[in-house]
């Protein structure tokens, strides 16, 4: 089966995206593995995770690598952080930021099995919460259904991002503004967002997920 390496740790297999699977034969949501040359790898849905879809819909800088460190907002019951997982590595670390305690039991769960995924029970509006615990990051990813999104974002990036360091935002339009087209909602939160980033890439993530944009920038400090 042909594999293409899209980015560091990141695959496409017969067309499918996948990362190798940090812990041998562990599942995080039913995904498929494959065995291919001695190396197990794991099937990356994209209707499951946002940061596939950008991946699928063409997205060109993968700041994610190898060691990084990534403060993970809304990691919910850890599916694509466990994918980040994957792509760290062992000497790499993925703090998940999770609110809801029924998602933060399905959270540990994950984190049991993945030593590289720290379980921090938080308010992301709230960094005094885990401060302690974090430190400075490369990337910081934020997922969360909250209409102060762009805020949430910036608050987190001056105390924990590096300068120079990665945002990547997925916007929930319907969280910030039922009564504005997402089109709108989305050059608001963008202009409140280039006081802080550069933007580098932004994509819509229909059909997968509808009235959803995905942000990547940079953070000028």
């Amino acid at each position: 089966m042909k594999i293409e390496e899209k980015f560091e740790g990141v695959f496409f297999i017969g067309g499918r995206l996948a990362t190798r699977n940090l812990v041998e034969n562990f599942k995080v949501h039913g995904e498929r593995l494959a065995e291919i040359g001695g190396v197990q790898y794991r099937y990356w849905d994209p209707y499951r995770s946002k940061l596939a879809v950008a991946i699928i819909k063409g997205m060109k800088q993968m700041p994610i690598k190898e060691g990084c460190r990534v403060l993970y907002l809304g990691a919910a019951a850890g599916v694509t952080p466990s994918f980040i997982s994957d792509i760290l590595g062992r000497k790499g670390v993925v703090y998940c930021v999770e609110f809801a305690p029924r998602s933060m039991r399905d959270l540990l769960y994950v984190c049991e099995k993945r030593s590289n995924m720290l379980p921090l029970l938080a308010d992301a509006r709230k960094t005094e919460e885990y401060a302690k615990e974090v430190g400075k990051v490369d990337v910081i990813y934020e997922d969360v259904a909250q209409p102060d999104q762009e805020g949430i974002m910036i608050s987190n990036a001056r105390q924990f991002l590096r300068k120079g360091g990665y945002a990547m935002l997925a916007i929930k339009s319907q969280s910030v503004d039922v009564t504005k087209k997402p089109s709108e909602v989305y050059e608001s939160m963008l202009e409140k967002l280039k006081k802080h980033f550069e933007i580098l890439e932004q994509y819509e993530l229909s059909p997968f997920d509808k009235d959803h944009l995905f942000v990547l920038m940079r953070y000028r400090g």
